[in-house]
C-alpha cells in the first residue's frame, strides 16, 4: 500500500483543516517544499497537494507550488482542487502533476471529466470521491450532490477510471480514525477500483488494517502535522512493504 501525505494549500502555505472547513485552518508550515522535502528524506515517493484556494475560487491557483515541488523533489504528486476546465488540466500536468484529482468536475460536468480520461489515459486521472453520509459532496465539499458514493464509483469505473480517492469529510481532520466499514464496502462492490482511503487517519496501526482490506493506498495529514504519526514509522512501513 503506497503512503501518500498530504499538503493541503491556502494562500501558498501548508495547511490543514476540520471537515473541510475553512474557518478551521490552521498553517503548519509558510514553506511548502520544506515539508515536501522533509516527506522525500523519508523514504517517501508520493503525494497528495490540494489546492484549496483553488477548490474555493473554481479554477486552479496554487500551480506556481505544484511547480516547485515537482522540480527540486521526486515525488510524485497527484494535484487536486479547482480543476474545472482544460486549460487548468494543462497547467496541472505543465507544472509537474504526475496524477490529477477531479471531485466537482466529475459530478457536474461529467463529459468534460469523461473527455479527460480518454485524452489523458486512467492512470493520469483520479476519481475524487469525498462522501457526506453516503452522498457525493462538490465545491470544497461545500455542496453536497444526490449521487451515492457506490453508484457514483461504478458509474466511473465502467468509463475506465482505476484510482479512486475517498474521503469521509466527518473524519477528515479529525484524528479519530478512519471510515474502515465504507472502505470494505466499496471494496467489495468495487473490487477492480485501486481506492485511496484519505480522511482520519489518526495513529500508525490503522495502516496495516487499511492495507490488509486491499486499500491500493492511504492519504495522511494531520497525524503527521500533530506528531501522531512518525515519518520514521512510515519511512520502516514503506522499506517492509
Amino acid at each position: 500500500m503506497r503512503i501518500i501525505p498530504a499538503i493541503d494549500l491556502i494562500d501558498g502555505k501548508c495547511v490543514r483543516l476540520s471537515k473541510g472547513d475553512y474557518s478551521t485552518q490552521k498553517i503548519y508550515n509558510e514553506h511548502p517544499l520544506e515539508v515536501a522535502k522533509a516527506f522525500e528524506a523519508h523514504g517517501i515517493q508520493h503525494l497528495h497537494l490540494v489546492d484549496l484556494d483553488g477548490a474555493k475560487s473554481k479554477h486552479i491557483v496554487n500551480h506556481k507550488v505544484l511547480e516547485d515541488i515537482a522540480s527540486k523533489t521526486s515525488l510524485k504528486i497527484d494535484f487536486g482542487g479547482g480543476l474545472k476546465s482544460d486549460e487548468d488540466l494543462k497547467i496541472a500536468f505543465e507544472s509537474g502533476a504526475h496524477q490529477i484529482t477531479g471531485g466537482s468536475i466529475a459530478v457536474k460536468e461529467p463529459k468534460t471529466f469523461e473527455q479527460w480520461i480518454t485524452t489523458y489515459g486512467s492512470d493520469k486521472i483520479i476519481l475524487g470521491a469525498d462522501v457526506q453520509g453516503d452522498r457525493i459532496a462538490t465545491n470544497g465539499w461545500l455542496e453536497t450532490s444526490e449521487h451515492r458514493l457506490v453508484d457514483f464509483v461504478k458509474d466511473y469505473h465502467a468509463k475506465g477510471i482505476h484510482y479512486v480517492i475517498c474521503t469521509d469529510i466527518s473524519k477528515d481532520g479529525m484524528l479519530e480514525g478512519p471510515s474502515f466499514d465504507v472502505y470494505r464496502d466499496l471494496l467489495e462492490q468495487q473490487p477492480g477500483i485501486k481506492l485511496i482511503a484519505s480522511g482520519g487517519i489518526s495513529t500508525f496501526d490503522e495502516l496495516p488494517k487499511l492495507a490488509a482490506m486491499g486499500c491500493e493506498g492511504t492519504i495522511i495529514g494531520k497525524a503527521i502535522y500533530e506528531n501522531r504519526i512518525a515519518l520514521k514509522e512510515l519511512e520502516n512501513f514503506i522499506l517492509q512493504s
